[in-house]
């Protein structure tokens, strides 16, 4: 019977999930978009849950594989590179196209591979100090993107990246309002449903590692790193596989947002979007992949909606307060009442003890 509820449970969620964006379509595309921006940003948790949560190396520059997603989609998918070099424009006359089919595979590598070449160099560092540095790896990215357009004009720099292509799957045009069925259905609408496979694709692999050898290895890691090594365990592989496999998730997020948004500039990427997505993991519950996902849902949406509650009590107040600070007041103030309430976050990972009693 137990099995049974919980199936009809997954039914009625997935079913829940799907018709989302049509409810909320009716409301204006600006709550779809809310809710493709959340879905991004749960990729990113469930990334750097990989890197925090399971391996315990607390990672302050993890934007920094969201812009290199961001950029390497910008750069392949938008006229940048053709109107900047002459012999790009000889070999790609009419601009570099490149299919989603690519891009995710491309994205994913590439940003993978800068999360090793940011492991290597902070392998012997722990806690405070391994923060400290990748922090600033986070800022040089963001600073390098800005500043690469002189004396060669690689990202265009502060003014960004524009006309990047949207994602086409199966010659449809998710940029395009498309009409299925005789039902009318925005762009926004139809990225929800890709960002949807995404993360579905991402809780997956999660739950997977999670249950694996390797994951096991980065829980040892993080629990006594002496201990893991005096049982064997190559830490420094271990480390950087977790640096690598969270920042591919970073990868490809930051490609499905050059595409969604249409434009990337380096002001997207600033140190403040990595301390939001260090964040949802903690408010969710360090480790636990169902409470980064609502940790995630929660931070991602809570600022838009508080747009809404903002403005009116800055009208209450005649305009003496201004309303994007009281919005930023307002996240502050239910993020300290959430950790004084629940310390290990809003769905912390059950103890040791009694996930072993529930298993048997």
């Amino acid at each position: 019977m137990n099995s049974r509820n919980k199936t009809i449970q997954w039914v009625v969620g997935g079913i829940a999930l799907l018709i989302l964006p049509l409810v909320l379509q009716y409301f204006g595309n600006a709550w779809v978009r809310i809710a493709d921006l959340a879905l991004l940003y749960v990729m990113l948790a469930l990334g750097l849950n990989i890197v925090v949560g399971y391996a315990g190396l607390l990672d302050l520059g993890y934007v920094a594989f969201y812009a290199v997603g961001a950029y390497m989609f910008g750069l392949l998918a938008s006229p940048h590179l053709a109107e900047t070099f002459a012999w790009f424009s000889a070999h790609f006359p009419n601009g570099l196209h490149i299919s989603i089919w690519w891009v995710i595979p491309l994205a994913l590598l590439l940003a993978a591979i800068t999360g090793v070449l940011l492991g290597i160099p902070v392998l012997k560092l722990r806690g405070d100090y391994l923060a400290i540095v990748t922090l600033g790896f986070g800022e040089i990215i963001r600073i390098f993107m800005n500043n690469l357009d002189h004396p060669v004009n690689v990202t265009n720099g502060p003014k960004g990246l524009g006309e990047i292509d949207s994602v086409q799957i199966f010659g449809l045009n998710l940029g395009k309002r498309q009409e299925i069925f005789g039902y009318d259905i925005s762009s926004v609408t139809l990225y929800y449903y890709l960002f949807l496979a995404l993360v579905l694709i991402t809780i997956v692999i999660c739950y997977r590692l999670q249950d694996s050898r390797i994951g096991r290895a980065w829980m040892a890691i993080r629990e006594d790193e002496i201990a893991a090594k005096a049982m064997g365990i190559n830490t420094r592989n271990m480390k950087l596989l977790a640096f690598g496999m969270g920042a591919s998730f970073g990868g490809v997020s930051g490609a499905m947002f050059a595409a969604f948004q249409g434009f990337v500039s380096p002001e997207s990427f600033s140190l403040m979007e990595s301390i939001m997505i260090v964040a949802m993991v903690v408010l969710g519950g360090i480790g636990h992949i169902p409470g980064v996902i609502l940790g995630a849902v929660l931070l991602a949406s809570l600022p838009e909606v508080l747009r809404y509650v903002a403005g009116p009590l800055q009208d209450m107040t005649g305009g003496r307060l201004d309303a994007s600070i009281l919005r930023q007041l307002l996240i502050a103030l239910a993020m300290i009442i959430i950790m004084l309430l629940r310390p290990r976050g809003l769905w912390p990972s059950p103890e040791h003890g009694k996930s072993l009693v529930q298993k048997t």
